[in-house]
Formats: C-alpha cells, sequence, structure tokens
C-alpha cells in the first residue's frame, strides 16, 4: 500500500512538473519574440502543446471536468506557479535576456513576504495576447468577469492600487482550489476573526429529524432547490429571470430542530454549511460589522456553501427611527447585508425565534419562510423512541406515550432530560433509566423557561 501511494504521488509530481515546464517554455519564448531574440514575429500565441490530461489526480481532474482549454490550462497554471516554483518567473526573465532587470510587458508585483514574481492581470496578458492589441482587450473582458474560471471566484484579479491600470492587480487562485490542487482536499476554514463562522456538522440521520409533515414538505422543498438549482438556472436558462441563491427563514421556539436541520441539508446534499458567529460579526465600532460580513461573504462566494444565521435577530432586526448616529449606523449595516444576502449565490439560512422580529424588509426578500413549531403528540413520541440509547432499559414505571401527552416540550429538551437521566444511570452503573431521574429532568427543563409542571 505505502508502494502504491509513493508511486501515485511520484507520477503526480511528474504531471504538475511537465506542466509547470511548459509554462516556463512557453514564457521564455514570448520573450524572446518580444525582444526581436526569436526568428517568430507572430503575436498569435502557439503555446507549447500541453500534456495530457492525468484524471487522476485533482489537478487533472478539475481540467477535465471544467473542458479547459490551452488558454485557459495556461491561465489556471500562472496562478499555481507561486505555489510550486516560486522562482519561475525570475528564471524565466534572467534565461531570456541575461543581466536585464524587470519587464513591464511581463508584469508582476512582489509580495510583503514572498520574495518571488507574483503574476498580475498583466503577465496574462502578455502570454495570452502579447502585443495584439484585440486580443489584450479580449482577455481583459476575461479577466474582469467574462471567462468562466473567473465566474466562479475559482482565479480572480486583486483590485490594483488607485488610479492604476486594472491589469496590474495581482492574478490570483482560490485558496480552497489551490489546496485542492496542491494537497488532494480541503480542509474547512477555522473559525477567525478574518472568517467568523464555524462548520456544523451532525452525526445524526435525516431519518433522525422529526418535524411536522408542513414543516418537512418545506424543507423538502429547499433541499431540492441545492440540489437541482444548477439545472434551473443554467439547463432552463433562468439565471437572467431569477435572483441567484435562496434566502430562507427558519423561525420557531429554541429546540424546535431549525440548527438540526440546517446541518442535515448539507450533509445529505453534500454541502458545508457555516454557522456564522455573531459574537464576531457585530462589532461596536463604525464599519467594522460591515466589512466582516464583507469578508464572510466573499470567502463564501461560489462554494456551494450554507450560511446559517442562528439567532439573527440582534443583526437582521427591525431597523429603529433614526434618532442619533448609533441608530444611523446600526440601520446602514441592514441595508448592507440586504445588498449581500440577495447577490450571494448560495443558500442563506435565517433563524428567528419569532418571524415578526424579523426586518420587513428581510422578510420580503426571502423565497421560504418555514415555521418549527413545538412538537405535537405524535411528534413528541417520536422524539422520546428516537432519542434513547438503544442498549438500555428503561424502568417498568415508564410509560413514553404517557410523557408524550403529558409533557409538552421541544425535541432539544427531550434530548436534554434523556442525557440527565442517562448520566445518572451510568453513575449508579446501572443500564436503566429510571422514572425519577427522567421527571427531575423535566423539572428542570421546566424551570429554565419557568414553567410550571
Amino acid at each position: 500500500m505505502e508502494t502504491e501511494r509513493l508511486s501515485q504521488q511520484t507520477s503526480d509530481h511528474m504531471y504538475i512538473d511537465e506542466l509547470l515546464d511548459r509554462v516556463e517554455n512557453s514564457l521564455t519564448r514570448r520573450l524572446q519574440t518580444c525582444f526581436g531574440h526569436s526568428d517568430n514575429n507572430s503575436d498569435i500565441f502557439i503555446p507549447d502543446p500541453l500534456p495530457p490530461v492525468d484524471d487522476d489526480i485533482p489537478l487533472g481532474r478539475f481540467i477535465h471536468e471544467h473542458e479547459l482549454d490551452t488558454e485557459s490550462q495556461y491561465l489556471l497554471l500562472l496562478t499555481l506557479t507561486p505555489y510550486l516554483r516560486a522562482e519561475l518567473f525570475d528564471q524565466v526573465i534572467q534565461g531570456a535576456i541575461p543581466g536585464a532587470g524587470d519587464y513591464p510587458q511581463l508584469g508582476g508585483i512582489r509580495g510583503k513576504q514572498h520574495r518571488g514574481f507574483l503574476p498580475t492581470g498583466e503577465t496574462a496578458l502578455f502570454l495570452l495576447a502579447g502585443n495584439d492589441i484585440s486580443q489584450r482587450l479580449y482577455w481583459q473582458t476575461q479577466l474582469k468577469g467574462d471567462h468562466h474560471l473567473v465566474k466562479k471566484g475559482i482565479v480572480y484579479l486583486d483590485a490594483p492600487a488607485t488610479n492604476e491600470p486594472p491589469m496590474s492587480g495581482r492574478l490570483v487562485l482560490d485558496s480552497e482550489h489551490a489546496e485542492l490542487f496542491l494537497t488532494g482536499k480541503v480542509r474547512a476554514p477555522r473559525m477567525s476573526l478574518q472568517f467568523p463562522a464555524r462548520h456544523l456538522v451532525t452525526e445524526m440521520e435525516w431519518d433522525d429529524l422529526v418535524l411536522p409533515k408542513m414543516t418537512m414538505d418545506q424543507v423538502l422543498e429547499l433541499q431540492h432547490w441545492i440540489e437541482y438549482a444548477e439545472i434551473l438556472m443554467e439547463q432552463w436558462g433562468m439565471r437572467k429571470k431569477l435572483r441567484p441563491g435562496m434566502r430562507s427563514l427558519f423561525y420557531g421556539p429554541p429546540g424546535t430542530g431549525k440548527t438540526l436541520t440546517a446541518s442535515l441539508l448539507g450533509q445529505v446534499t453534500g454541502h458545508e454549511v457555516y454557522k456564522v458567529d455573531l459574537a464576531i460579526v457585530i462589532s461596536k465600532y463604525i464599519g467594522e460589522t460591515e466589512k466582516n460580513l464583507a469578508t464572510l461573504f466573499d470567502k463564501a462566494e461560489h462554494k456551494n456553501w450554507i450560511l446559517f444565521f442562528d439567532e439573527a435577530d440582534s443583526l437582521f432586526g427591525k431597523r429603529t427611527q433614526v434618532r442619533d448616529s448609533h441608530d444611523r449606523y446600526a440601520n446602514q449595516e441592514v441595508s448592507f447585508l440586504l445588498q449581500r444576502i440577495e447577490t450571494f449565490d448560495g443558500l442563506v439560512i435565517l433563524a428567528s425565534n419569532l418571524a415578526n422580529n424579523v426586518d420587513e424588509a428581510f422578510s420580503r426578500r426571502f423565497e421560504q419562510i418555514i415555521h418549527f413549531p413545538m412538537p405535537r403528540k405524535a411528534e413528541r413520541l417520536q422524539l422520546w423512541q428516537k432519542g434513547l440509547p438503544q442498549n438500555i432499559k428503561l424502568d417498568a414505571d415508564i410509560d413514553l406515550a404517557q410523557l408524550a401527552n403529558r409533557y409538552e416540550i421541544s425535541g432539544g429538551s427531550v434530548m436534554n432530560v434523556i442525557r440527565h437521566a442517562c448520566m445518572k444511570a451510568i453513575s449508579r452503573e446501572q443500564n436503566i433509566l429510571l422514572l425519577a431521574d427522567i421527571s427531575e429532568g423535566i423539572r428542570r427543563e421546566f424551570a429554565k423557561e419557568n414553567r410550571l409542571d
């Protein structure tokens, strides 16, 4: 097994090395042509032919699945080169005309910590278009948003310095795709000030979800949108008629399954779910909340992620009358958020205890508003049955149907009671749940809500 793995790694490295060799050769020929050191005076890009696509490695599979033509492959490889051969561009420059300095035609910038040459939009224009004005204009349009790699956020141009040409911005490869090409897998981003969201996962299954039929039907509609949105927008030609993305409001009392539903939607559709930490997002400093939100949405764009805003009232709540500067800036935050969720191409779920706590401007923009009510008797019985450990016994006095009938509690509260009773049994070194422990757990849940048994 280890021998096979090493053999595969060697094959992967040889394929990528060959691709980067072709980049180096093509850049060298372009430079030589530009400065009259070549018999070829044509501006038509005739790159080195690339090796056959290797579907056994992530980069090769990506090229095959996205049907990248030769120019698009070279564009992608330009952005990947600094990760693997930081010295390549400088070697090309010195090799083409020894002793020469930088070439404005080749573009490029130097990073703050990275000592090597970093490609810019000008670098791509130089390689793909040379001095051909029509081709340069074509590729400028492609890099500004027309190229499908740019549309999907896989390759993009950083903003240039103030008042400088747009193609002087750095040509960047999306960090998740860079990690995929280099390591074969993408790790979930860690929660931080730069990414104020936590990866939400669950080991529960779709069958564990207990919801009223009407609520479940709406959730299934949401699942269908996640699975078939690409067909609707692209194959059925609805992109020009419908807004991108989907916005959904989950509302209902705590413990009724809002967070679990969001987690399971991601699990069954294969989409990552990120729960936004509003404590990090919301800042007392003017403009910081918008900045934090912009960072979050920019990171999530084109990733097919599900963004889940729990207890969203603090950020999505009703706008107030402007009495002072604080009210004005708070309303600006809401307006900014409205703009971002309207253009976000993924699924945004807002969770609230009460639907009327959410600003009306948001409510009008939801494609779905789903009510998660307190479970009824039959649903509570399912929650008790599904929530119990498989290898335990119940005391003879415990009647789950009677518990479900008598105590109107949420699914979250049911699980809290079961946890309490199980820990009591473990502390007694038994595998039998007692009615007394169940009853004590229920009283604790009622006390949390200032309810009487």
